[in-house]
């Protein structure tokens, strides 16, 4: 006899598009800038509330991808 998988709970499937140089992610109390993309790393800010200014970060495409997924952020631009 088969196994049947079980019926998943609320999947909802965010799907984040490929970063360019320029997008805002905007998020519940921040958003994200992306700064220059390159072949695997992201420059980008984390900007919280009203501020302009924010240190320059640099990490890897699948752990921001990730942490948007996480914090469900939205492409505004």
């Amino acid at each position: 006899m088969p196994m049947k998988n079980p019926p998943r709970k609320n999947s909802v499937a965010i799907t984040i598009q490929p970063f360019q140089n320029g997008q805002i992610w905007q998020m519940e109390n921040s958003h994200v800038r992306i700064g220059e993309v390159g072949k695997t790393l992201v420059e980008y800010k984390l900007l919280k509330g009203e501020v302009k200014r924010g240190p320059i970060r640099l990490t890897g495409k699948l752990a921001l991808r990730d942490f948007l997924k996480v914090h469900r952020a939205v492409l505004v631009e």
